[in-house]
């Protein structure tokens, strides 16, 4: 990422639209408070106006009457994080959903748009086209990987767990961010840490318990997040629809 339009902190005027608009229900500011995001960290008005022009042609933001708002496939990614922060689980049985590709002859943008839809899906690739998790999530398979791959049901003999996710990677970020978040001070501070942690939840593979290890923090930093988000909220409305910024 270039220095060009970023802010003092490292943020760009992008990254800065886009989380206050993820973190927004429904996803739809006015530029005034997008612009007032952007002053957090030292990024211009100017800066922030020529970022938000460049999004809504790109596709990216929907803009009337001075409002902007996601685009569908942004919004799509604002169910994930919500999704994150409260998953809909079932009870585990012990099986296993498999998906192996078995289309012939893929474009690139097939091959990426599954890539797209697994990792959304929380599924794990334990060597290539062949893609797996515990069946302990509820959500439908979009045509993107029904048309792509064969699904089964199955029960691996061993757990192939260490295989396809590095667990006490997630689990050392998570504990990190919990303190990132007991530490956190001022708007700007908590704007990087919130964004930061529901980053970290998207990664959350969301195994049954059965399949992680003793302590693992997942159900206590959403829990902590949960906390954190509420009383931030509160903050950074005051702080945007304040007559003046501080």
């Amino acid at each position: 990422m270039s220095v060009s339009g970023m802010g003092a902190q490292g943020l760009s005027a992008r990254s800065a639209v886009l989380s206050a608009l993820l973190g927004s229900h429904p996803p739809s500011l006015p530029a005034r408070h997008l612009v007032r995001v952007g002053g957090l960290f030292g990024i211009a008005e100017g800066t922030v106006r020529v970022a938000l022009s460049r999004m809504v042609a790109a596709g990216d933001l929907f803009q009337e009457d001075g409002r902007y708002r996601l685009s569908e496939r942004l919004v799509e990614r604002q169910a994930r994080q919500d999704e994150s922060r409260d998953p809909h689980l079932k009870a585990w049985d012990g099986s296993w959903e498999i998906a192996v590709v078995t289309a012939e002859r893929r474009a690139p943008a097939d091959r990426a748009a599954l890539r797209h839809a697994m990792t959304a899906l929380r599924m794990a690739e334990l060597r290539e086209g062949t893609w797996m998790r515990p069946a302990n999530l509820l959500r439908p398979w979009p045509a993107t990987v029904t048309a792509q791959c064969t699904l089964i049901d199955g029960r691996p003999r061993t757990d192939p767990t260490p295989l396809l996710w590095d667990l006490d990677g997630w689990a050392a970020e998570a504990r990190e961010l919990e303190r990132r978040l007991e530490r956190a001070e001022g708007l700007a501070e908590g704007f990087l840490v919130s964004a930061a942690v529901l980053r970290h939840l998207l990664a959350d593979p969301l195994l049954p318990e059965e399949l992680l290890p003793d302590g693992w923090p997942g159900r206590e930093l959403r829990a902590r997040y949960d906390a954190f988000d509420r009383r931030y909220r509160e903050v950074l409305q005051r702080h945007l629809t304040s007559p003046a910024g501080p």
